[in-house]
């Protein structure tokens, strides 16, 4: 039976800062500190909850009804650009055939 690790909150804190200091993903900055990376993830995640002011990204954009409404109308023509061509293109590719 192996026997359960305990970290200090200094030494947990200090390798979420390193990954949050680095452009490494959490796997590479976890073998650096030693610990599994779902381990360092938990810690990452516990971190952010408790200190959101550090995460705060200011207010959330908000869009308008109507700009939401001319995208989605915007989009469906696409949708509909998107199928047009790809009957053309199998009708040509059908004809070459």
């Amino acid at each position: 039976m192996t026997t359960r690790k305990k970290y200090t909150r200094k030494f947990k804190d200090e390798a979420v800062e390193l990954f949050l200091a680095s452009d490494l993903p959490i796997t590479q900055v976890a073998a650096k500190v030693g610990v599994k990376a779902g381990t360092l993830g938990n810690w990452i995640k516990k971190y952010r909850e408790e200190n959101p002011d550090k995460f705060d990204t200011g207010e959330q954009e908000s869009v308008s009804f109507a700009e939401h409404q001319k995208v989605v109308a915007e989009n469906a023509k696409l949708k509909q650009e998107i199928e047009f061509l790809g009957k053309v293109s199998a009708f040509f590719a059908a004809k070459q055939q």
